[in-house]
């Protein structure tokens, strides 16, 4: 801007020169933080808040560890308060409750060699129950006809103590024999003969519950 009567003076002409300048490099400094403002993706404020979201959620995440870590203390502590509560009786193991599976070690053994059988005792009931399986599932072996019986595994281990077992509902007991291939009779009694090559068949016996046959033979 010109004075009214004539041209600046050099002092004057300076000083604005000088505020045009600093006006300039304002304005610069301006677009600059708004530039990065941008480019950060908000406004100061956004920017607090999203600082104080990604704390809160390290905080979180370390609560919840924390509460993981301590449910250990909290599990071991309870088997002392329930043992310490009297305990409802399981009801008896009814046959109805029980199934039995067999099963043989190989499908065919030799004349001399020793059998092995397995047995697999399944609570189907919707409840737990208790059983005296202190004598367990006993191992019987007859002719492939089923009509004559030749070995079972109780009939020389008639001392077994009782032992009370509790199942859960769906629960399962696995038992193990071996049978020496020779005859046997209730009580022990008689001779113990050796059984000849052939075609037999097991089946395990609890109570009144009794598993389907499983064949298998014996070679000479």
């Amino acid at each position: 801007m010109l004075e009214p009567n004539g041209p600046l003076s050099p002092e004057i002409y300076w000083r604005r020169r000088a505020l045009a300048i600093g006006v300039i490099v304002v304005a610069l400094a301006i677009v600059i933080w708004l530039v990065t403002l941008v480019a950060r993706g908000g406004d100061p404020a956004e920017a607090d808040k999203a600082a104080g979201s990604t704390t809160t959620s390290a905080e979180s995440s370390t609560s919840e560890k924390s509460a993981t870590s301590s449910a250990p203390s909290s599990g071991s502590a309870a088997p002392s308060t329930t043992t310490g509560a009297a305990q409802p009786a399981a009801q008896p193991c009814s046959d109805q409750s029980l199934a039995l599976k067999v099963t043989v070690g190989q499908p065919t053994y030799r004349v001399g060699d020793q059998p092995a059988f397995g047995t697999v005792i399944t609570n189907i009931s919707s409840a737990a129950c208790s059983r005296d399986l202190g004598a367990g599932p006993q191992f019987l072996v007859y002719t492939l006809d089923g009509q004559r019986r030749l070995w079972a595994s109780n009939d020389c281990n008639q001392d077994n103590p009782a032992e009370m077992k509790t199942l859960e509902a769906g629960e399962q007991l696995s038992y193990k024999g071996t049978w020496f291939g020779t005859t046997s009779q209730p009580q022990c009694a008689g001779d113990r003969l050796p059984v000849p090559a052939g075609a037999y068949m097991v089946v395990a016996e609890l109570g009144a519950v009794r598993s389907a046959a499983e064949p298998f033979n014996l070679a000479s």
